[in-house]
């Protein structure tokens, strides 16, 4: 069994309210869960408006699917509307 762990560090221009943050990252997570079958949570910067981190974990057998399906979800969050990746770290073991 192999574990991914993805580290996303975004910004959200457009928020102008910790109620508009909370729209688009509930429908960031959300899309992510329903398209890649994993785990998201947001776990740092809570109070910032225009800022969030993100963490995404995956568990699969293969570690080459495993990376693949992580490097799909940073391409995923760098298109979604209204939020910009700034940061990301990624382990897989």
């Amino acid at each position: 069994m192999v574990i991914g762990v993805l580290r996303i560090e975004v910004l959200i221009p457009g928020a102008s309210s910790l109620k508009e943050k909370r729209m688009v990252l509930r429908s960031l997570k959300d899309r992510l869960r329903n398209n890649f079958n994993i785990s998201v949570s947001e776990v740092d910067m809570h109070d910032k408006w225009q800022r969030a981190v993100i963490a995404i974990a995956g568990v699969n057998k293969d570690k080459g699917y495993l990376n693949g399906q992580l490097d799909k979800v940073v391409d995923f969050i760098e298109r979604f509307r209204g939020v910009e990746v700034s940061d990301y770290e990624m382990e897989i073991g």
